[in-house]
């Protein structure tokens, strides 16, 4: 590959993700507000449900990833019928994973929320909760497959050098999200007034949206989208590669599901200082989300650029780039730390709930903003050593540590002393400290390079 400036070149890859995800998080943030008006118990019970969806979503995201490796490798390498492959395997996993979600949530969602529901539940009312949840809960499982299968093109269509189409696709479907639940939840011009349920369903149909407007716009410009012409005259893969990249992609399903199970774990391990630190974590939640689509699309960047370095041979330039760019992202996240801070105490001012809530919001506000840094720095390190295949070492790295030191440590300090719950929160936070300083070990010593195409043979 021709030398560039890196940086441009990750912020050309990661600029289109951070304007989707960041008006996909604006619009959350908006669809909070206004099932927040509802009151707290139904702004409780969608948290809830939207932390158990986002176990689902990241399951997607790891299970799709595995593959993806190879998919950002083969595009390095010019090889289309390998992208190809991946596009099919990664339509097949997405199809699972959707119809499993969609029987646990549908068999299981009550014993779910039960585990958030304590004796410490103060003035809400657990049982306005879990219908609320519920609700929404059922509703959203229509929207997991189409989910699945948007992640399926905007992966591979960003692994292909294409983050513009997923993003076109993504503002419209946010900003239809946006209108249907005004609509809906409050019952204007004419719509029925359906509350949590409108939240739901216009969630749903705006899901729909999206998917219609990717495949669209991907049919529109096919011929610069060589993986995806004929790509549906079969759905087979071959078995060696579907060896291969499950070999490898397993890994990496176990642990963003394992991770994203472990932070609904420590959500419920914080709930057991009172229920209403769940809801100011959602408020909290609702604003940082809004702002670490920066560090989260950087690192998703530093996957695919690093990934085609290394598929294209050039090992030391990808070495030298990764910790640039892990760098490079820390530094972004020091203006969000500020902006973060600045916002943190008029913020959860907006939402019609509790004074106990509201404080606890601005404090686990204040605490994730100062590690913010850290996240940016972690999250690049993370993409950096998934890049190369050694999916093993990142599983240890990522959901092993989360579930050997982070949940245990917080389930202790929760449920045996005293020690007021920010502080226990602040605890959790630096404790990525650990996995920094052994990450970059990793990194610098290289043992990550990995060109996994070079050998792999593709039938014609």
């Amino acid at each position: 590959m021709k030398k560039e400036n890196i940086y441009k070149r990750a912020l050309v890859f990661a600029i289109p993700m951070m304007i989707q995800n960041g008006i996909t998080n604006g619009v959350s943030l908006v669809d909070n507000l206004m099932v927040g008006d509802l009151g707290t118990e139904s702004m409780t019970g969608v948290s809830i449900a939207v932390q158990l969806l986002f176990v689902f979503s990241l399951a997607i995201f790891g299970g799709i990833s595995g593959p993806g490796i190879y998919g950002a490798q083969y595009y390095g390498q010019g090889d289309t019928k390998g992208v190809q492959h991946v596009f099919r395997l990664k339509l097949w996993i997405g199809t699972v994973c959707s119809i499993l979600g969609a029987i646990i949530f549908w068999f299981l969602g009550s014993e779910l929320f039960q585990l958030y529901f304590h004796e410490k539940n103060g003035k809400i009312d657990t049982g306005v909760t879990l219908s609320e949840g519920l609700t929404y809960l059922h509703i959203m499982i229509i929207q997991l497959l189409p989910f699945a299968i948007v992640q399926t093109y905007a992966s591979s269509l960003r692994e292909t050098g294409d983050s513009v189409k997923p993003m076109i696709a993504g503002v419209a479907s946010v900003i239809a999200d946006v209108g249907l639940n005004y609509l809906l939840i409050y019952g204007k011009f004419g719509c029925p007034k359906l509350g949590v349920k409108g939240a739901a369903i216009a969630t749903v149909m705006a899901r729909f949206l999206e998917l219609f407007l990717v495949i669209l716009l991907t049919r529109i410009k096919l011929e610069k989208h060589e993986f995806l012409q004929g790509v549906y005259k079969s759905l087979f893969v071959p078995k060696n590669l579907v060896k291969s990249m499950i070999k490898k992609g397993f890994p990496i399903f176990i642990n963003e599901f394992m991770w994203a199970a472990g932070l609904a774990v420590l959500t419920q391990c914080y709930s057991l200082r009172g229920m209403a630190i769940v809801p100011g974590l959602n408020i909290s939640n609702s604003i940082c989300n809004l702002l670490n689509v920066v560090f989260v699309a950087m690192g998703a960047a530093v996957g695919i650029i690093i990934g085609q370095y290394l598929g294209a041979g050039e090992t030391d330039v990808a070495k030298k780039n990764s910790i640039k760019l892990m760098w490079f992202t820390g530094s972004l996240c020091l203006v969000l730390t500020a902006i973060l801070i600045g916002i943190s105490g008029q913020f959860p001012k907006l939402y019609r709930t509790s004074e106990d809530v509201r404080n606890y919001a601005t404090r686990f506000i204040i605490v994730t903003a100062i590690f913010f840094p850290l996240q940016g720095f972690l999250n690049a390190l993370y993409f950096t050593l998934r890049a190369g295949g050694k999916t093993v070492i990142t599983l240890l790295f990522d959901s092993g540590f989360s579930w050997l030191v982070v949940v245990p440590v917080a389930f202790l300090l929760c449920r045996y002393t005293a020690l007021p719950i920010i502080y226990v929160y602040a605890v959790i936070q630096a404790l990525d400290f650990i996995k920094v300083c052994i990450g970059y070990v990793l990194v610098k010593k290289g043992i990550w390079i990995n060109n996994l195409v070079q050998s792999e043979t593709i039938p014609q």
